[in-house]
């Protein structure tokens, strides 16, 4: 008998958003900055309650436009969180600036605000935090210890849609926010992202520079004559199609509902793995919520974690391993050390996690889980 698979993540795409994309093919207008981007771009500053925000292809994007409207240059250092997926460390390098990494909690896998403090020189210009697998870290601390040195703070809120840090919204907690809009995020448009700022001036530079320096041609298309751009920066093709956009606009009224699915499959995991020894469950904090992108397990240091996950592929059940300790990649050739962040790269686990899981699957995964732990981990560990 074929064994029902449970993937990992899973979009939550339906008639609704179908129905979208179909007005936006008889609008005529499928490409960037039209009229479904620019609804977009108003809904999420409204949402967010910021100055001003710019629909664009990834949250790399969004980044890496983020540190150009900064200014940020060769010579210059960002310190910037360790433990995630180094789309930050990349954007960094692509301005030719250096990346410092900072360690971070081992309790939340948040950067740890002592680490970013003990890093900070005379060449350091900013810092960019992590909103890590969903869980936002601790803006109280980072604003006031960036606004004391006179540094920036950049918030990766990639995975945190629907988040809150201390009863605000992930995505505004700090000058200049990044959000993704990928497949596995809470909200999808399959790619995509925004940079959201309370800085008018930062978000018009980020919005030319995302349409290779001359503005939107869909603007200039509604001017009676022939006007002809001019390339006043050097800029990138960054834009996020009206398609996509026509999508997100669909999926931003469903958050809550979308979320509310996530918390309930986050709770039901945390019954049945409650009394699991080889494991440690995520930990929230009492002054945020977490958006649920991912539900990482940190597993016993005496669990073969390579074995657990053959086993779960082998009935069907997606996993992952979490995310990355990026200081290791070799492509930065650090000399730094994050012992947390290397920790939690060598121990998390990601189990199946997104709306469409059913309760049936929840329980499947965790029975499996605890059969797999008790198989592959050294005697005498639990």
């Amino acid at each position: 008998m074929r064994v029902e698979a449970i993937p990992l993540v899973r979009p939550s795409l339906g008639e609704q958003e179908l129905a979208a994309v179909a007005r936006v093919f008889s609008s005529g207008w499928p490409a960037g900055q039209g009229p479904s981007g620019k609804s977009l771009e108003a809904d999420l500053a409204g949402r967010y309650g910021v100055a001003d925000a710019v629909a664009v292809s990834n949250c790399g994007a969004a980044l890496h436009l983020a540190l150009l409207a900064l200014g940020v240059t060769d010579g210059d250092e960002v310190i910037v969180a360790d433990y995630t997926f180094p789309a930050p460390a990349h954007a960094v390098r692509y301005v030719g600036a250096t990346p410092v990494f900072a360690d971070v909690r081992p309790d939340t896998g948040t950067v740890d605000t002592r680490a970013v403090a003990d890093l900070i020189g005379p060449r350091t210009v900013g810092v960019i935090a992590v909103d890590t697998l969903g869980l936002p870290a601790d803006y109280h601390e980072l604003n006031a210890l960036t606004q004391r040195h006179g540094l920036f703070l950049i918030e990766d809120a990639a995975c945190a849609i629907g988040a809150t840090y201390q009863g605000r919204p992930a995505g505004a907690l700090a000058p200049v926010a990044c959000l993704s809009f990928h497949g596995r995020k809470g909200i999808t448009s399959g790619e995509g992202g925004a940079l959201l700022t309370t800085d008018p001036a930062l978000a018009a530079d980020a919005r030319l520079r995302s349409s290779f320096g001359i503005g939107s041609i869909f603007d200039q298309a509604q001017i009676v004559g022939l006007p002809i751009p001019e390339f006043t920066e050097i800029g990138y093709n960054y834009k996020l199609s009206d398609i996509a956009a026509a999508i997100l606009q669909v999926q931003l009224t469903r958050v809550e509902e979308l979320l509310d699915r996530r918390r309930a499959v986050a709770a039901h995991y945390a019954h049945l793995l409650a009394d699991e020894d080889l494991v440690t469950l995520p930990h929230v904090p009492d002054d945020r919520t977490h958006a649920w992108q991912s539900y990482l397990l940190t597993l016993h240091p005496d669990v073969d974690r390579a074995a657990i996950a053959t086993q779960l592929r082998a009935h069907g059940i997606g996993c992952g391993h979490g995310t990355w300790a990026s200081h290791r990649q070799p492509v930065y050739d650090s000399s730094q050390h994050c012992p947390v962040s290397a920790d939690l790269a060598r121990r998390n686990m990601a189990i199946p996690m997104h709306a469409e899981l059913t309760p049936g699957q929840v329980e499947r995964v965790a029975e499996t889980l605890r059969t797999a732990l008790h198989t592959h981990t050294r005697a005498g560990a639990a």
